[in-house]
């Protein structure tokens, strides 16, 4: 479909402007397939940090190019039949669609451009080392299903869906990374089935979000064409990408995976060093943002260890 609207169209001229965004998610679609984060987590520090993009046009993006390419990866995980958490792709899936509305209709407009790109490499950093001070500790119990579904299994698993589709609505993903830490860090999930499970929730919620900017959500404001634009010079891209992303992760042990995260997070976040002008309130905002998200993931990780 995309290959004949665009010969019929003639949209190859889209390339020539456009073509930086192409590459971006030629390495953007690999890490959404093969680990807990997003295409949309490579694309938005790129966008805002690298090409000073608006965060909203870059959350736009994300949602968009997610719904192509962790949809592609979706579909490569079930026909391989990599095992996935039914559970939690049920639970955090239904909360996290009404917590990327709520992003999209309410947080969006707490944050201003810069601190919104403060706050996105900082929390990330924050899951980069509680999850690396995490598999620190030997002989941790790791399960490839939840140990049981009692009410207080399915609350948390609500409660990170639906901070994590809030995050989604202001950042273009979030839901996956929150869920993925809840599954690992709480229920001592491994991290290869964590995996594609978030890659399938961030897959839904993606779709969700841009369904709900298409109606006309998120403030009313449509789609901005440059946008559109971008999206289209990745669709292919993506599209392949993100299936080899799953492929190639599949039959990997679950400190590859966790190596692979870590390498991407502290990339995003020197990227923001050396671009961002941090000043005193987004230092503030930068530590406050890290030590709350440490202390968050490793009061998931210790209450993991009385479920464990």
């Amino acid at each position: 479909m995309w290959l004949a609207i665009t010969v019929t169209s003639d949209r190859w001229v889209l390339f020539v402007d456009n073509w930086f965004m192409s590459v971006t998610m030629a390495f953007g679609s690999f890490v959404a397939g093969s680990t807990s984060q997003g295409g949309g987590a490579v694309a938005f520090p790129v966008m805002t940090l690298g090409f000073n993009i608006d965060p909203k046009g870059a959350r736009d993006f994300s949602m968009m190019i997610q719904s192509i390419g962790m949809t592609s990866a979706t579909v490569a995980i079930l026909w391989r039949r990599i095992p996935i958490e039914k559970t939690a792709l049920v639970v955090a899936g239904l909360a996290g669609a009404l917590g990327i509305v709520f992003g999209l209709e309410v947080v969006q407009f707490w944050f201003e451009s810069t601190p919104t790109k403060v706050f996105f490499v900082s929390l990330w950093l924050a899951f980069g080392v509680a999850l690396w001070t995490i598999n620190r500790v030997t002989g941790s119990v790791k399960r490839e299903v939840l140990a049981d579904r009692n009410p207080g299994t399915l609350v948390c698993l609500a409660l990170a869906g639906f901070v994590g589709g809030t995050v989604s609505g202001l950042l273009g993903s979030g839901l996956d990374i929150f869920v993925f830490a809840a599954l690992v860090l709480g229920f001592r999930v491994c991290e290869t089935v964590a995996t594609p499970t978030s890659v399938v929730l961030m897959a839904t919620n993606s779709v969700v979000g841009f369904l709900w900017r298409l109606a006309g959500g998120g403030g009313g404001e449509a789609i901005a064409p440059e946008i559109w634009n971008y999206w289209w010079v990745c669709i292919p891209v993506v599209a392949i990408g993100a299936p080899l992303g799953a492929h190639f992760i599949s039959n990997r042990g679950h400190l590859f995976v966790v190596r692979l995260l870590l390498v991407v997070i502290v990339a995003q976040f020197l990227g923001a060093v050396f671009i961002v002008k941090f000043d005193g309130p987004l230092i503030a905002l930068a530590t406050a943002t890290f030590g709350l998200g440490v202390a968050l993931f490793l009061l998931f990780w210790r209450w993991g260890r009385h479920y464990a």
